[in-house]
């Protein structure tokens, strides 16, 4: 699995979620290099540093979904960070694919649009899908009422940094700068 922005806190709850549910290998992507860095303490297997050029952001999507590739891609992003995984896992030619990538878009803080080669779905088993097929009410409520257990037992963290009071203002603007960027 590969989740696109998981210094965020959704993405952490990702991280975890996902391996509470069974995931073997679960890989984040973000910019935070710092909450990178911390991502294992969550369950992270592996990290992908997404300030980087763009040839060199896809080789590392390759690299990582390897020979297998990824079962399932939750991305809050879009934008850039897309573009460069999907060139990683487009294969040259007709390949006979053995199993079916799952690419879950949730958001667009890198960019509203992507450029989406033909090659893309010609090469690749890939379903792309929104949240807009959401479950119903009960099997909502239920999914909520696990996360909450699991949280309140401590089986979810949120990574957060302390700010001393008079420094907020400057630790948001950073943060802000840091948004407007390259996610």
């Amino acid at each position: 699995m590969l989740i696109l922005g998981t210094t965020g806190v959704t993405g952490q709850l990702a991280v975890q979620i996902s391996k509470l549910l069974g995931a073997k290998r679960v890989i984040g992507a973000g910019r935070n290099e710092q909450m990178l860095g911390r991502l294992r303490e969550l369950g992270a297997d592996a990290t992908i540093q997404l300030d980087q050029p763009q040839d060199a952001l896809k080789e590392e999507f390759a690299r990582e979904a390897g020979d297998e590739g990824f079962d399932v891609i939750i991305d809050y992003l879009w934008g850039r960070p897309t573009e460069a995984l999907l060139a990683a896992i487009t294969k040259p030619g007709f390949v006979l694919v053995m199993k079916q990538t799952r690419l879950v878009q949730i958001g667009e803080s890198a960019g509203p649009a992507i450029a989406l080669p033909a090659a893309v779905l010609r090469s690749t088993a890939l379903t792309i899908m929104g949240t807009a097929g959401i479950p119903s009410r009960p099997v909502l409520m239920d999914a909520m009422a696990q996360v909450l257990a699991r949280g309140a037992r401590g089986e979810l963290r949120i990574l957060t940094a302390s700010v001393p009071l008079p420094d907020v203002e400057q630790a948001w603007q950073r943060q802000e700068s840091r948004a407007a960027g390259l996610c």
